[in-house]
């Protein structure tokens, strides 16, 4: 066995760099994911970092016989001494024997119209992306080649997306799979059941993990159809081996202000989850979840901006512990979240995984609109160009856009669109969309058609009074959703000057939500109108 065993003095203003192959490196990821740059000096995470050396919790992958390097400088004179524990070599992470379950989402209730007749992830995202896309495209540039997408509601279109993006188009899988699991009833009474969480989601469908082709398969990752975000998750699952995690939950330090929006969670210095609760209500549990984030190796300044810590609903089990647990242990339990978790902490070794990247949960219509529009600024937080990590979606094979004297600022634009001198600025134009003269397109996303329609069913429809797919002459738009293949006349007005915040008029054919008016699918607004 490989091993090393050393001892460290550390006084004030102390840094963890890590030996490389070129010298000392600073910044490198801890044990828990967090960047190590804590020091000694009036900072109560080396507290916890004297107590948790003393753990054989702590699995650093340290290669053998090579220390970790201490840099010191002579500003302070307090010291810890700390005789380090002795760690195995770890073995690295094989996407072989890793399976991912991506969970379809719900009924879509929180972004409703848009999920009125599509699931959630299947919903557009970014001009020519699905929310499905990204981790369907996380696991592919991560290795992981067996993938399981569980569905239940609106799941047609989801299907549909799924089979003709990732069955072929490119992208091998060489001994991997990508399978649909829809919800469907079985013999007996339990089997008459639609699922009736996250948790049941996957229950009813473990048995396909005792089949021969997935028998190599050592951890299951789980994860969500619904945010905005890359992740590498072999980076993940290597440090849900070398802490020698039962389960692994992937976190984001938060605001208090969306705090009550997720699972958070408490750790102890080892990174090990002491306390889950899903989604706290009310300020008294809220402030009860608090916690100083400096132990995920925050800054002051980070850590009282965020004192939470969030879960992603990304996570990580040993496949054994997940059978356990959802067959024997908690059968009657049906969501991860609100019951697996937290009953798990009493007897499984937790951990916790800090993210430092940019993720967004897309759980509101208010964070959908803001994550797109986000896309376009000019130094975005995050951006679907990465040529390392591609995200990748269903081949269109569509003609680039054509624009005539349109002044475009801040913007993306899809393939195959006809822009004729507009203006748009801060908005994404989804594909095949079709802006005439005079239209002025502000703070929107479009998200565009599903198919052309030709220029002589075009002039047929105006010639009847009708209107086209697509936005007509001077139209002006702002602070707007605009779903698929939806019709909008000549000198229409959608502004929301009032500024209403909810609204429901269907049949006039759009809703405000948040502020926002979203425009429904296949809707015309006729000319003329004022929104």
């Amino acid at each position: 066995m490989d091993s090393i065993c050393c001892c460290a003095t550390l006084r004030a203003n102390t840094h963890f760099p890590r030996v490389g192959k070129f010298g000392l490196v600073e910044g490198e990821n801890g044990s828990r994911g967090e960047k190590v740059r804590a020091s000694v000096k009036g900072n109560g995470w080396i507290n916890g970092l004297s107590r948790s050396l003393s753990t054989d919790q702590m699995a650093w992958r340290i290669k053998p016989r090579l220390a970790y390097s201490v840099m010191t400088s002579d500003n302070g004179r307090e010291t810890i001494t700390k005789q380090m524990p002795i760690y195995e070599k770890q073995s690295a992470a094989d996407p072989k024997n890793v399976a991912s379950i991506i969970l379809g989402a719900g009924a879509g209730t929180q972004l409703f119209p848009l999920t009125s007749r599509t699931a959630t992830p299947a919903v557009s995202i970014g001009g020519c992306y699905k929310l499905i896309d990204i981790p369907m495209s996380n696991c592919i540039n991560s290795g992981i080649n067996k993938i399981f997408v569980l569905t239940q509601f609106n799941s047609a279109l989801l299907h549909r997306h799924i089979t003709q993006t990732y069955h072929g188009n490119g992208i091998n899988f060489l001994d991997g799979f990508v399978e649909i699991l829809a919800a469907t009833q079985t013999p007996g009474e339990a089997g008459m059941n639609w699922f009736q969480g996250t948790a049941d989601a996957v229950r009813q469908f473990l048995w396909l993990f005792k089949d021969a082709k997935n028998k190599e398969i050592d951890n299951i990752l789980i994860l969500s159809g619904d945010q905005l975000y890359r992740m590498d998750y072999m980076e993940l699952v290597q440090n849900h081996i070398d802490r020698n995690a039962d389960i692994t939950l992937a976190c984001v330090p938060v605001g208090e202000s969306r705090a009550s929006d997720y699972g958070l969670m408490k750790i102890d210095s080892a990174g090990r989850v002491t306390q889950f609760c899903e989604k706290p209500k009310g300020a008294d549990h809220l402030k009860e979840m608090q916690v100083d984030t400096r132990l995920m190796g925050l800054t002051l300044e980070e850590a009282t901006a965020k004192p939470y810590i969030a879960s992603m609903g990304v996570y990580v089990f040993k496949k054994d512990v997940l059978l356990k647990l959802l067959t024997w242990r908690y059968p009657n339990a049906n969501d991860f979240g609100s019951e697996i978790i937290p009953l798990a902490l009493k007897e499984h070794n937790v951990k916790a995984y800090l993210f430092r990247d940019y993720w967004e949960d897309i759980g509101t219509l208010k964070s959908f609109y803001s994550a797109n529009l986000a896309l376009t600024e000019e130094t975005a937080k995050f951006e679907f160009y990465d040529p390392k990590t591609p995200f990748y979606t269903r081949p269109r094979f569509l003609p680039p856009t054509r624009t005539d004297r349109c002044k475009i600022k801040d913007a993306i634009i899809s393939h195959g669109c006809f822009l004729e001198e507009c203006t748009i600025e801060h908005s994404i134009v989804g594909e095949r969309s079709r802006l005439h003269s005079g239209v002025e397109l502000k703070d929107t996303l479009m998200m565009g058609a599903d198919s052309y329609q030709t220029e002589p069913e075009i002039a047929s429809l105006l010639a009847q009074g009708k209107v086209p797919i697509g936005v007509g002459q001077n139209t002006k738009i702002r602070n707007c959703i605009i779903d698929k293949n939806a019709r909008i006349g000549k000198d229409v007005i959608i502004m929301n000057k009032d500024g209403v915040q909810e609204a429901d008029r269907s049949e006039e054919g759009f809703y405000v939500r948040s502020g926002v008016t979203i425009i429904l699918e296949k809707t015309t607004i006729k000319d003329g109108t004022v929104i």
